[in-house]
């Protein structure tokens, strides 16, 4: 039997190594317009219930909706604070958002499995229903509480439901931040009931100058490559330049970029690579799929048409990738599978 995991051996899953938690991090890159509309309605007081936050994995959603809930938790829906929503890092509250311990934010995310010890796949109906003892208790000192979903998209359906009721009986003084991903993947009714906040990626020179600062060890040209492959997100970029980063998303791009002239011998290769990695297959998946859905972006802003069956398999591979991972399945089939699928789509349209 599985040892059972206990809670303070459960490391944070999204915390990536030297770098500041999204609720430590003051740094907010590049994404000024959304701040400032965030601040606009802020200050003058016409907050919405609720704010969907939307952008690529890695982008800064995480750390646009700890400022935010910093600021509320801090100075309410008013202009006492500064206009780019900063909280001094030494604030009392901004020392226990840091902490995890303020008692008016609530955070909800898949958490690990309590005997595998692998992060569950979906974010819990249970998870979700917290929402509603959270914003049923008395406000705290400031007023406020703040709740957010990170991210919307790992929500099952049932959860996805017990959010909708929590959208239709909005309480006052309170907000909700959904983060995600892939807003198209949500409820209509939950899209909705939100207002929009969508974040833009990087561009690359704006991203190696990033780079820069937090990794200064790396060479120009390093820099330079992962500001490429990243698709414009600081988060991507950071985890590249991890272990084996950087050599797994170049062969998820070789993969892409050979769709249309598929090569067996070095799929196979890959494949072979990958079983014998830790997480290998799971962290290729997520630099496979973050590529492919960036060159759909592009594409989409190109006004490229016919980019419903490169959706379809982008999605087919992410539940892919989810099972391979969850049901401990064979890695090499799942990346024969991979190739296939791509191969077999861009026969009816290269990106």
């Amino acid at each position: 039997m599985a040892r059972r995991i206990k809670q303070e051996d459960i490391a944070e899953t999204d915390r990536l190594e030297g770098q500041p938690h999204p609720r430590e991090n003051f740094a907010l890159v590049g994404q000024g317009a959304a701040l400032s509309r965030a601040s606009r309605a802020i200050r003058a007081g016409r907050v919405p219930s609720a704010w969907l936050i939307t952008g690529p994995p890695g982008i800064g959603k995480a750390t646009t909706a700890y400022r935010i809930a910093r600021y509320l938790l801090r100075y309410g829906a008013t202009a006492d604070g500064a206009e780019d929503l900063s909280v001094a890092s030494n604030d009392p509250v901004s020392l226990q958002v840091a902490a995890g311990a303020h008692p008016g934010l609530l955070v909800l995310k898949r958490g690990l499995n309590p005997d595998t010890g692998k992060l569950m796949t979906v974010l819990s109906v249970a998870e979700i229903r917290k929402l509603a003892g959270f914003f049923g208790m008395t406000s705290g000192a400031g007023g406020w509480r703040v709740a957010i979903v990170d991210t919307a998209d790992d929500m099952n359906d049932q959860a996805a439901n017990a959010l909708l009721k929590a959208l239709e009986e909005p309480p006052s003084r309170a907000m909700l931040m959904l983060l995600a991903n892939a807003p198209g993947r949500l409820l209509p009714t939950i899209r909705s009931r939100c207002q929009r906040l969508d974040l833009r990626p990087l561009g690359e020179a704006e991203l190696e100058a990033e780079l820069s600062k937090r990794l200064p060890d790396l060479d120009a040209g390093e820099r330079a490559s992962l500001a490429k492959l990243s698709g414009g997100s600081i988060g991507a970029a950071l985890s590249l330049a991890s272990e084996d980063g950087l050599a797994l998303a170049t062969e998820a791009e070789q993969l892409i970029g050979r769709a249309t002239s598929p090569d067996l011998s070095a799929t196979l290769a890959l494949a072979e690579k990958l079983a014998r990695m830790t997480d290998g297959v799971e962290r290729f998946g997520g630099f496979l799929t973050q590529a492919l859905a960036e060159r759909i972006r592009v594409r989409a802003l190109e006004g490229g048409a016919r980019l419903d069956h490169w959706t379809a398999v982008l999605e087919k591979l992410k539940g892919s990738f989810v099972r391979t991972d969850a049901l401990h399945l064979e890695p090499r089939q799942t990346i024969l599978s991979t190739a296939r699928a791509i191969s077999q789509t861009a026969r009816r349209g290269a990106l």
